[in-house]
């Protein structure tokens, strides 16, 4: 994972190479992005409010849309609610999202593989497990509850 000088550095590379200048807000909510994880907008507003004039979560939203356009971060939609964003270097995993706690595992995209043969020559689709969410239940709840 690059340290944050070099994330720095790449957005203020990419955003050169279409146009944009490179802003506080901008910088401030790929950081955020980058220390959270997996963070809804609003959890990215609240690390980030205060640091910067102007940033609220209109901001917030608008500059994850451009970063996701930059393919610098990507979504997943780990509820019913907001997306959660993480950085798109961090593709190739499956969420496990549990019920009862919300724990959020991340596992291999390769433990599919077999059920991603089974539907694609049952159906000729090809899933991408790249980034899914899953729900159940953790194996601490389950324990807890049995």
């Amino acid at each position: 994972m690059p340290t944050e000088a070099e994330a720095e550095t790449e957005l203020a590379a990419v955003l050169r190479s279409k146009g944009l200048r490179m802003t506080a807000q901008r910088q401030l909510v790929l950081e955020a992005v980058r220390a959270l994880g997996h963070a809804t907008p609003e959890r990215i507003h609240e690390r980030i409010r205060g640091q910067v004039e102007g940033v609220n979560i209109t901001t917030v939203y608008r500059t994850l849309d451009l970063l996701e356009e930059l393919q610098l971060v990507s979504h997943t939609h780990l509820s019913h609610g907001a997306p959660t964003y993480h950085l798109s270097g961090d593709r190739g995993h499956a969420h496990l999202v549990c019920h009862r706690c919300g724990r959020i595992t991340e596992v291999d995209p390769s433990k599919f593989a077999g059920v991603r043969r089974e539907v694609a020559d049952a159906t000729g689709f090809v899933m991408d497990v790249g980034h899914v969410a899953l729900f159940g239940t953790c194996a601490d709840c389950l324990e807890k509850h049995a």
